[in-house]
């Protein structure tokens, strides 16, 4: 019977590993560093010899481990080819077949936004749903779709690439995909922190804003929470952007619930109230009735979805 599974969610600086029983227990985790060295050609080696080091602790049997999930930071396709990892000086490959080499396990790979989607789905925010949007408002934006329990993973292993949905034609600052006005720009930490500077450069309206010596999102949701207006109309400035963006989303998609996520997904209430009022407001009537929910496994949540990727192979 197989009894166990890992999960490995592969960032730029570390890889973060876990290893779970079948029924979706997180046992143990722990973190290496990601070698980026000579094009990142270290990095699927050395999660390898980490979960088989780990297998030899154990004292596991192989044929006890359902095998290995692993997340990336670029696009997959449904066959574990990898189209590029710049964070990890990655060309286009597959990540898949070399890794199952390397474990002589079998591997499952995916986008790691989309596996943050299946662990929150899988015993977080999402659970209990079987057609969940996850929506991760970090550095940048990202999302995973999953529709009657199989994650949609596109063509080019782009689906769920909503922070790159243009809303606002108009901008003129560069996105770090080389386009511009995407949804990224705006309600990612990096964008309510630009829309913060912007405004306070640009008028001398007061605001507890101005003596915050390190902008961040953090600072302008606490400040709105504490009724600064400036932050406030910040605040709202967000929620309409990202509520507008997801209802058109949900005329595609229609999901039972958006899942929302992300450092940003901190401020809670406040940015599901705000997303959520203007998300009615521009929703087509069928699906009015989807559901917010905060995501609950914070950073683990790749590790879990990487776990449930191999679970259900």
């Amino acid at each position: 019977m197989k009894q166990y599974v890992f999960g490995a969610d592969i960032g730029g600086t570390t890889v973060k590993l876990g290893f779970f029983t079948s029924e979706g227990e997180l046992l143990e985790k722990w973190e290496i560093t990601t070698r980026k060295d000579e094009g990142g050609r270290f990095i699927l080696s050395d999660v390898a010899d980490s979960i088989k080091a780990k297998i030899a602790e154990k004292e596991l049997e192989k044929d006890s481990v359902a095998g290995v999930g692993i997340g990336v930071p670029g696009p997959v396709k449904d066959d574990g080819t990898v189209l590029g990892c710049v964070n990890l000086g990655w060309g286009e490959f597959n990540v898949e077949k070399e890794a199952e080499k390397l474990l002589e396990l079998p591997v499952k790979v995916g986008n790691d936004a989309n596996m943050a989607s299946l662990g929150e789905m899988w015993q977080g925010g999402g659970k209990g749903y079987q057609s969940i949007i996850m929506v991760t408002l970090g550095t940048g934006v990202g999302g995973g779709i999953i529709m009657n329990g199989k994650m949609l993973y596109g063509t080019n292993g782009a689906g769920g690439e909503i922070g790159h949905i243009c809303v606002d034609e108009s901008e003129t600052e560069v996105c770090g995909c080389g386009k511009k006005g995407c949804l990224e720009q705006y309600t990612s930490a990096t964008g309510i922190t630009r829309m913060a500077v912007s405004e306070l450069n640009n008028t001398d309206r007061p605001s507890k804003l101005r003596s915050v010596q390190y902008m961040s999102a953090k600072e302008v949701f606490d400040a709105a929470k504490d009724g600064d207006e400036l932050a406030l109309e910040l605040v709202e400035k967000h929620g309409k952007i990202l509520g507008k963006a997801l209802a058109s989303i949900a005329c595609v998609c229609d999901p039972e619930a958006f899942v929302i996520g992300g450092g940003v997904s901190r401020a809670g209430d406040i940015l599901i109230n705000t997303t959520a009022k203007y998300y009615q407001q521009y929703v087509f009537h069928a699906c009015k009735n989807t559901k917010f929910e905060l995501a609950s496994l914070g950073n683990d949540a790749g590790i879990y979805g990487c776990a449930e990727a191999i679970l259900t192979k």
